[in-house]
């Protein structure tokens, strides 16, 4: 079965969205979406230091994102003005990535699929590892789960009841870290902030509690990614702007719904 390679695709959006729906459930109650955005443009600067030191992408990836997630999380917490600090690291990590993958001896990377993704190129590695970050992030949600949203409502209150809010806004952060390198081989480094939003925004108004949000988050999520495939075979459009396009389609109907 695995042998197809839109099955392939398929489970792997699908894959993505256990892990997408609830974290970008957070991502919209926190309103984080530049954050997001930061994070995932420095992921191209993870793919360059990979391509130049011989290390597997993904790692490269996930440490780069990481390490941006934690400062622009530092300084977040150091009451800087964030809108500023977030658009230079996103447009400034973007930058130096492309920059750095051009310089590279020999390095042959396809921009393209880096900012758009290429989810029809994946494999069973890849699957391998986008179910394995997704379930992983899924699990720290869960386990996490009424602390985070404690710890998202009020920080006086999560520290009343034991909770330390730092310690879960870094969980998060890291989460959110993992998710970005996972994702950008579906959807590329450009759109996977849009993979975040948009499908919870959509499920924000079908559902009136969190647990239900997020569940239906990883529903939209889901049916975005084959509808997006679906899309793309049959007018010859690219996969990851054709999953994203699917997913404000959803949305722009759970507007009218909620009409």
């Amino acid at each position: 079965m695995l042998d197809d390679f839109l099955i392939r695709a398929a489970l792997a959006g699908i894959g993505l969205s256990l892990a997408t729906g609830p974290l970008g459930a957070f991502v919209v109650w926190r309103r984080m979406a530049y954050f997001g955005d930061a994070t995932a443009h420095a992921a191209i600067l993870g793919v360059a230091l990979a391509v130049a030191s011989g290390l597997p992408v993904f790692l490269g990836t996930v440490l780069v994102a990481m390490g941006v997630a934690l400062a622009v999380s530092g300084l977040s917490w150091r009451g800087q003005a964030m809108d500023t600090v977030l658009g230079v690291l996103a447009h400034g990590a973007l930058a130096f990535g492309l920059v750095a993958i051009s310089l590279v001896p020999g390095a042959r990377v396809d921009l393209q699929a880096l900012l758009f993704g290429d989810i029809l190129t994946v494999g069973r590695a890849d699957l391998a590892v986008i179910w394995g970050g997704s379930l992983a992030v899924g699990l720290l949600l869960v386990w996490r789960w009424q602390a985070l949203l404690t710890a998202t409502l009020n920080d006086e209150l999560a520290a009343s009841a034991g909770i330390d809010p730092a310690r879960e806004r870094l969980g998060l952060t890291l989460a959110l870290a993992l998710v970005v390198a996972v994702a950008i081989k579906v959807v590329g480094a450009l759109l996977i902030a849009a993979l975040l939003i948009i499908p919870a925004a959509a499920a924000r108004r079908f559902t009136t509690t969190p647990e239900a949000m997020a569940l239906a988050a990883i529903g939209c999520g889901a049916l975005s990614s084959i509808g997006g495939l679906q899309a793309s075979l049959r007018f010859d459009t690219p996969a990851g702007p054709s999953i994203i396009a699917a997913a404000v389609v959803i949305y722009l109907i759970s507007v009218a719904y909620r009409r």
